[in-house]
């Protein structure tokens, strides 16, 4: 008796993995300016001097965070190489959804001896977390990178920027030097931070643009070289999955995932090679799950906002004014157990930054003397988009 499977002998695929998000080349193509300006800014390290600041800006899907781990496993490699070279210790925390307290906590207990408690959830603040932070950095000496991906979500980042550059001229650390790696997907970034932060950072800015087509094309072929056995993705189909990412972000990402995604509706479909049709029905699904990383994406209580106005528009009850909006987000961060923001412009300032980034469609109304001007929004994308990522995202912190 032949069940579900017996019929699944053949695949297109001979690695797969080369093809997931988790994967991490051993060569990184197309960025060699930007490596460049990545190890004269860490050259510092292998001399034995105190580290300068590095940011790194870009959309997502653009290599930052694959350059990063490349640039960190080469000069861990060329460290452990140089006798005299201080140790060198890379730390790597990704800021979505956390405080400044969970990141340094996080920080303190990576550090911690292995029969050491781990620093408390509750019961001390952040100042004393720095205090236990600055005395592990001590305890284990030498040169140590701290990499902050998507740092543009952290709260209080001025604090989180204004410590630790200065740890070592605060005499808070005398026996280790520490700098930073910040990673983030707005261009604006520095922009909202404080004067005093500014001063301080002294940082390296490392910009990366979208890709074309012809270098998009160069990764891809890389790539389908790996994943695929010989004969199973059609030329053709990698052009075109370089062209629509080129036309669309230059997004590598979704350059991947197009070719990934065509060859399973190849597979689905019982066909040996990956085609331009199949390129072309994997569009619409990469698009798809690609609006549910750009929501994930967002901070709190842009999400929040985003899961008001998908109830509305369930309602029925969309476009909606911002004051409107803000009550049902209320509700929704109450629900969430979260401290709601309190003002209406802190609210109509997370609907323009929705608005710009696609997630909304703004309608200027102009009710002259008896009603003013005021804007409207509702969602520009399938609400049960939004409300399913939501829950993912619960489920997952459950």
């Amino acid at each position: 008796m032949s069940g579900p499977f017996s019929d699944l002998t053949d695949t297109l695929f001979a690695d797969k993995s080369v093809l997931s998000e988790s994967y991490q080349p051993e060569e990184i193509l197309e960025r060699d300016e930007e490596i460049e300006a990545f190890s004269h800014a860490l050259q510092d390290v292998l001399f034995g001097r105190e580290p300068e600041n590095i940011f790194l800006y870009g959309k997502a899907g653009l290599g930052k965070t694959a350059v990063t781990k490349y640039m960190m496993s080469e000069l861990q490699s060329e460290v452990f190489e140089r006798e005299e070279v201080d140790d060198l210790h890379v730390h790597e925390i990704n800021c979505n959804g956390k405080t400044l307290f969970m990141v340094v906590r996080r920080l303190v207990n990576e550090l911690l001896p292995a029969d050491a408690s781990p620093f408390p959830k509750r019961g001390l603040g952040t100042g004393d977390a720095f205090d236990e932070l600055y005395a592990q950095l001590d305890r284990i000496g030498g040169t140590h990178l701290i990499v902050f991906d998507e740092i543009d979500h952290l709260d209080d980042v001025d604090t989180l920027l204004y410590e630790l550059p200065r740890a070592r001229s605060n005499g808070h650390i005398t026996e280790s030097l520490v700098g930073i790696v910040g990673i983030s997907n707005n261009y604006t970034f520095r922009q909202s931070l404080s004067a005093k932060v500014k001063d301080t950072l002294m940082e390296t800015e490392i910009s990366f643009s979208p890709y074309d087509a012809g270098e998009l094309r160069t990764i891809l072929h890389d790539r389908a070289d790996r994943a695929f056995v010989d004969g199973a993705c059609d030329e053709s189909a990698i052009a075109k999955a370089a062209a629509l990412s080129a036309q669309d972000m230059g997004n590598a990402r979704q350059a991947i995932d197009l070719l990934r995604v065509g060859a399973e509706v190849a597979e689905r479909d019982g066909d040996e090679t990956v085609t331009d049709d199949h390129i072309e029905d994997a569009r619409t699904l990469v698009q798809r799950g690609r609006l549910r990383n750009k929501i994930r994406d967002q901070t709190e209580h842009a999400q929040y906002i985003l899961e008001t106005i998908a109830k509305l528009e369930e309602r029925n009850e969309v476009p909606a004014r911002s004051k409107e909006i803000q009550e049902g987000y209320e509700r929704v961060a109450e629900a969430y157990g979260a401290t709601p923001l309190t003002t209406l412009k802190s609210i109509q300032d997370h609907l323009s930054d929705l608005h710009m980034l696609g997630f909304l469609v703004r309608h200027e109304r102009n009710k002259g003397l008896s009603g003013g001007q005021y804007y409207e929004y509702e969602l520009d994308l399938d609400p049960m988009i939004v409300l399913e990522t939501r829950e993912e995202i619960v489920q997952a912190a459950d």
